[in-house]
């Protein structure tokens, strides 16, 4: 093999026609790919598969000896990570429905365009390099990296970001400081407590708790605990959280939500490292350590008073920050295909394959609830596919609905806040100008997928694709 042979691994083209192989092969070189393997004969397609690994495979469906459909069966069971594209003379819409039911990637119909043809080619290529990638990163990413990669077992991701985060996770652990944990909801804040509980060997317990909707005496109740007779219905003594926390960690969630009062007491707690339980006199030790995590901006609840400045320093000693998932695309993948095995196996069903349009899809998506909203998704979707590829269908319908409302930048903002960049410009664009910005902007986003770009500008695929011929371009458009 050539060293400098692209793909690494061959194409593979498999057809009963001398002709047909040899235009293929020269259209495929000439879109730039020269690692090439021709078969004529059926029969010899299951020993070349067993000792090459083979990129792409485009497969005719009538042939003597085994016919295409056999032999796609036969991949699909044997090698499902090749991409096979079917490429045929049959045009019969059972036949294509059939097929990709069966696990092929494309159905390309006889005489197939150059353009055509490229576009399947690139985009099968893709969708291996990303699988590619998302295996060594799972293999290596850990390894002579991390002291304790186990601790963050639990927490699915290809980010960089996030492989930052966990070496200052190592290097807080065994800080008796508190450590607030910030980000969107949904990201996984509770996640990296756990980490950080299991990186610090307590011999304790992680005592998690949402203090959310929680009044002052419904949070001193939970963490403190009562003596008996401590009020009305206090019958028997009461174990707060912090106690049962003893020795291990305690997280306390959703602390931008703690009134006034339960502040005073949550920094007593953290300065002196003592509680009172209610009705009682005598203060308790703790060695629990204590850890929060909010998705509010405590900077701007102290400046209006609404957080105390003295607590908000003392929560400041660490700082872990967990970017939301729509600054980390590249965990998208990897997340898609865990919730897929995890949705398939509850509902007790195969776990489906996808089209690489799905990926591109959700790239196009802010995800306000982050990664928990990508599980909910991959499950309602899990729960209404029958057959073996995952449709996109379900998935537009619900991103369609949340694309309506207000998206995680402009929430909270007024229309002259979301608009601040347009009064920074000398010269307004005109309305035509700022039209064709934003469609080219959505088609590069949508990787040239007309129906993902229609999607994300609200309006219909015809009205897009009018659009485009008025503008003339020149880029190259999916038929998805």
């Amino acid at each position: 093999m050539k060293k400098n042979s692209y793909p690494t691994n061959p194409i593979l083209v498999i057809d009963d026609e001398k002709n047909a192989l040899e235009s293929f092969e020269l259209t495929i070189r000439s879109l730039g790919y020269n690692n090439i393997m021709r078969c004529q004969d059926s029969r010899e397609v299951a020993s070349i598969l067993s000792a090459t690994k083979i990129e792409i495979i485009l497969l005719d469906l009538i042939m003597p000896h085994i016919s295409g459909e056999v032999i796609l069966k036969q991949i699909n069971t044997e090698y499902p990570d090749i991409p096979v594209l079917i490429i045929t003379g049959v045009d019969e819409l059972n036949k294509a429905v059939e097929c990709m039911r069966r696990g092929a990637f494309d159905y390309l119909l006889k005489p197939v365009s150059r353009e055509r043809l490229g576009n399947s080619i690139r985009t099968a290529c893709n969708l291996n390099n990303l699988r590619r990638e998302n295996e060594n990163l799972t293999r290596h990413f850990f390894n002579d990296r991390l002291e304790n990669p186990e601790a963050f077992a639990g927490i699915l991701t290809n980010s960089r970001q996030m492989h930052s985060i966990f070496h200052y996770c190592e290097a807080i652990s065994s800080s008796n400081q508190p450590i607030l944990i910030t980000g969107d909801t949904g990201v996984g804040k509770e996640l990296i407590a756990r980490a950080l509980h299991n990186l610090s060997d307590s011999e304790g317990k992680f005592v998690a708790v949402n203090i959310s909707g929680l009044d002052d005496h419904m949070v001193n109740d939970t963490l403190f605990g009562h003596i008996k007779g401590a009020f009305t219905g206090a019958d028997s003594v009461r174990k707060g959280l912090i106690e049962k926390a003893a020795g291990g960690t305690l997280f306390l969630d959703e602390i931008g939500d703690l009134s006034p009062a339960s502040q005073v007491k949550l920094l007593r707690l953290l300065q002196e490292r003592e509680y009172y339980p209610i009705g009682s006199d005598m203060p308790k030790p703790t060695d629990a350590h204590i850890l929060v995590g909010t998705h509010r901006n405590l900077s701007e609840l102290k400046e209006s008073g609404d957080f105390r400045p003295d607590l908000f320093y003392r929560l400041k000693a660490h700082h872990v920050h967990i970017p939301p998932l729509r600054e980390r695309l590249e965990d998208i993948p990897l997340l898609l295909d865990h919730f897929l095995e995890q949705a398939a196996e509850d509902l007790g069903k195969k776990t489906p394959s996808y089209p690489p349009e799905l990926l591109t899809l959700l790239n196009t998506y802010t995800f306000p609830g982050n990664i928990r909203e990508l599980r909910a998704l991959v499950y309602d979707a899990v729960s209404q596919h029958k057959g073996k590829m995952m449709s996109c269908a379900v998935f537009k319908r619900a991103l369609k609905g949340q694309r309506t409302g207000e998206s995680p930048v402009s929430s909270g903002q007024s229309d002259s806040d979301r608009s601040g960049w347009i009064s920074e410009l000398k010269d307004l664009p005109s309305i035509k100008e700022a039209t064709k910005l934003l469609v080219m902007e959505a088609m590069r986003r949508s990787q040239n997928n007309q129906s993902i770009a229609a999607e994300i500008l609200g309006i219909s695929r015809q009205a897009l694709s009018k659009r485009l011929q008025r503008m003339k371009s020149g880029g190259q458009i999916n038929d998805h």
